[in-house]
């Protein structure tokens, strides 16, 4: 009888391990890398916007969202969660990284998200930084005045 109970402690504690295994195996892999959980995320945060296109940072731990107004959006993984968070015109500050490749960027509204977001080239981050630039500036600000006539105008 005894020898019994010491097997299956035993299992138990095999089991238990495998399990524990699993779990941070599974930790180190999550990430923002499938664009189809990025989609899904962000439509359930943000169920009115429509998703025009996203950016991946290299470790697949934050995407940039550009919506369909040219508003834009970021999702950072929390490790049990998912942030997510609209852009506001004006609340974020972008400077170009030591590498090339990636954004130095402060969300005024939210600055525990602030940070270095590292993408796989120059390509993919300059196309993040136009998205923010787009964002940067408030819509009566896009307006020209009324007066003025761009030379692409004049004939």
């Amino acid at each position: 009888m005894g020898i019994i109970v010491w097997f299956v402690l035993f299992a138990i504690v095999i089991f238990f391990a495998f399990v524990v295994t699993r779990m941070a195996a599974q930790n180190k892999e999550d990430g923002l890398h499938d664009t189809g959980l990025a989609i899904i995320e962000f439509g359930r945060a943000f169920p009115n916007e429509a998703i025009r296109q996203l950016q991946a940072t290299d470790n697949g731990q934050a995407i940039f969202v550009r919506l369909h107004d040219n508003k834009a959006g970021f999702m950072r993984n929390m490790s049990r969660h998912f942030a997510c968070h609209l852009i506001e015109p004006g609340r974020v500050r972008v400077v170009s990284s030591q590498t090339g490749r990636g954004l130095v960027i402060d969300f005024l509204d939210a600055p525990h998200h602030s940070g270095d977001f590292e993408f796989a080239s120059a390509k993919e981050s300059s196309e993040v930084a136009l998205w923010l630039l787009g964002n940067y500036i408030a819509e009566p600000d896009k307006d020209l005045p009324s007066g003025n006539t761009v030379a692409a105008n004049k004939q």
